[in-house]
């Protein structure tokens, strides 16, 4: 039986990746510090998925078991014998499994090895180059790291909602997620050919469909609770910001955006036709009531969605250089300063509470510049418009759906 270890046993690496791996006939490994979640997977050898969309269903994934992240010896022992790697342990984790990984690989090596893929499953651009860099860090100068290992870079448009705190209690390996049960990863990434895995859908053209997630599903996600949150305070849930008609409409406007500037990048990839396709799809999944999914969730952590990087002022930064007006998404990025969204606890996220102490009294012009990177001799124009939209939300917070008509009306009349 082939065997994939999976570096991550959180809501994507269980609700995803060891779902579509153990249905395609593999024994999955997952890599994990979570002394419970480890115990659980190694005494059940099972976890169950409940999937919230218009026709429930409950997913039993088989043949899993676990290895604590603590454990090196064994970890490397478990990819020197594996058929496929993969990681979904958070972007900023990535640089505390490096040294595990590597020692697999060196033990790989002595055994006689072959190559071996690691699937890349955190949703960041230049994945490959990054994880790359990292792992080159803790391994000989002389390992054949370029032939020995494909980093296969990925696409995560599976949304998964936090679970509920008495949910867990009663079983912590237990996943919501939605039906939306693709992998989007990089053909060109593998060596020795894409495995048959069911969901896996390998393409040519991998940064288009990274930064089409990035600028339109993210975006339109960020958006939605920002403008959720901005119009109710008291608005929980995801479905309940995109089913208000002002939103909606802002929503889809901001995605179209993105869509129109990416279809000049990547004309070969998409259309008119192929864009719309997918944001209708994705107006309906925001929409999926049973999901129960959260603005505090999808809005949190507002440091790193500001970034000049990230689905919003990346996409501005996209929208500029293809001439594409931006009111909406303008609207977005305006929106997610003033963002307070709390827990079910009634805390707000660690780093929100940093930004809103830290940042935000220091005004405007330093968010823009420090957080959101944006150069003021460089980027003047869009530091202008997102200043416009953040003076509105200062002066009436009520008042975007009029602002944002206006300045569509002004842009294509």
């Amino acid at each position: 039986m082939k065997k994939i270890v999976v570096f991550g046993a959180g809501n994507i690496g269980r609700s995803l990746i060891g779902q579509l791996f153990s249905r395609s006939g593999y024994e999955v490994v997952f890599v994990d510090i979570d002394d419970v979640i480890v115990d659980a997977l190694n005494k059940r050898r099972r976890y169950r998925i409940e999937i919230k969309d218009a026709h429930p269903e409950t997913i039993w994934v088989e043949n899993v078991r676990a290895v604590h992240g603590r454990n090196a010896e064994k970890i490397a022992e478990e990819i020197a014998t594996a058929d496929i790697m993969a990681t979904a342990v958070g972007s900023n984790n990535l640089p505390r499994i490096y040294g595990n990984i590597a020692k697999g690989l060196l033990r790989r090596r002595d055994l006689g090895g072959g190559s071996i893929n690691i699937i890349i499953c955190e949703n960041v651009p230049h994945a490959a180059k990054i994880f790359r860099e990292g792992l080159a860090r803790h391994l000989p100068e002389d390992y054949p790291l370029d032939s020995l290992v494909g980093l296969v870079e990925t696409s995560i448009g599976k949304m998964v909602p936090i679970m509920p705190e008495e949910k867990r209690r009663e079983d912590p390996l237990l996943v919501y997620a939605e039906a939306y049960n693709v992998l989007i990863a990089d053909k060109k990434g593998f060596k020795g050919g894409v495995p048959k895995v069911e969901g896996l859908e390998a393409k040519e053209n991998m940064a288009a469909y990274v930064y089409r997630k990035l600028f339109i599903h993210n975006l339109g996600h960020a958006v939605t609770a920002y403008l959720g949150y901005i119009t109710d305070p008291e608005m929980r849930y995801v479905w309940e910001a995109i089913s208000h008609k002002d939103i909606r409409m802002a929503v889809e406007m901001a995605m179209w955006e993105s869509g129109r500037a990416l279809i000049t990048e990547y004309p070969q990839e998409f259309s008119e036709e192929n864009i719309r396709e997918y944001i209708n799809d994705l107006i309906r999944r925001f929409g999926n009531k049973a999901l129960g999914d959260t603005i505090y969730r999808v809005g949190r952590d507002i440091p790193r969605k500001l970034g000049r990087n990230d689905r919003l002022i990346g996409a501005l930064l996209l929208d500029a250089r293809h001439g594409v007006p931006a009111p909406s998404t303008t609207l977005g990025a305006a929106a997610a300063i003033f963002f307070r969204a709390k827990d079910e606890k009634g805390n707000l996220y660690e780093k929100d509470r940093g930004f809103a102490e830290e940042a935000y009294p220091r005004g405007i012009d330093y968010i823009l510049r420090e957080i959101c990177g944006l150069d003021p001799e460089k980027e003047k124009d869009i530091i202008r418009e997102i200043k416009e939209a953040y003076k509105m939300l200062i002066k009436d917070r009520k008042s975007w759906p009029r602002w944002l008509n206006r300045k569509a009306q002004s842009l294509f009349s």
